[in-house]
């Protein structure tokens, strides 16, 4: 996938942005960590940003997410300027510190939401990840306590009603499925 990142034309002024969609727990912070290694190593920058740290708490996935990843990430960076992007601070259940987003060769967005239709005039490539229901619901719950159970819960009744609204996993260059293999 690193490869095919590379040979296609960055979209985003300089940038190529590399946005790895699909539901919660499916194994997207796994492929976007492994697809930044492999870019570093053949020396090319990389910035992941997270869209973790973008959504306004358990009901974030829609609303004021795209506008200001819009505004505050990748406007700047299409301009060739740094983008900047306050923190989601689960604990707290606000905003919290500024996070710097430098101009990199290659942007990966990860998360649920990153490859909307509102991303297909500037992403350079989409990846759709998914697993199994219930293997994403344990993952999620292994990480974040069984005491979630009921906001991960609603989070998959949310998401799914997205991903069927923006035909995402249709859209997709490339889909995998929960350990990064390949499904077309």
């Amino acid at each position: 996938m690193a490869d095919d990142v590379l040979a296609r034309a960055a979209r985003l002024g300089p940038v190529r942005l590399l946005c790895i969609d699909g539901p919660a727990g499916s194994g997207k912070t796994t492929t976007a960590a492994a697809v930044a290694a492999v870019l570093q190593a053949w020396g090319t920058t990389v910035t992941v940003v997270h869209l973790d740290d973008l959504y306004d708490g358990w009901s974030g996935l829609e609303g004021s997410l795209w506008p200001r990843l819009a505004a505050q990430v990748l406007e700047p960076l299409r301009r060739g300027r740094p983008g900047r992007f306050q923190r989601y601070d689960w604990v707290a259940h606000r905003f919290a510190e500024w996070v710097d987003v430098p101009v990199a060769a290659v942007l990966v967005l990860e998360g649920c939401g990153s490859a909307r239709r509102e991303a297909d005039a500037v992403a350079t490539l989409r990846v759709w990840v998914e697993a199994p229901p219930a293997e994403r619901l344990a993952r999620g719950l292994a990480r974040d306590g069984t005491a979630m159970r009921g906001h991960w819960e609603d989070w998959m009744r949310r998401e799914a009603l997205h991903f069927a609204h923006q035909r995402t996993a249709e859209r997709a260059d490339v889909r995998l499925d929960g350990c990064g293999r390949m499904t077309r």
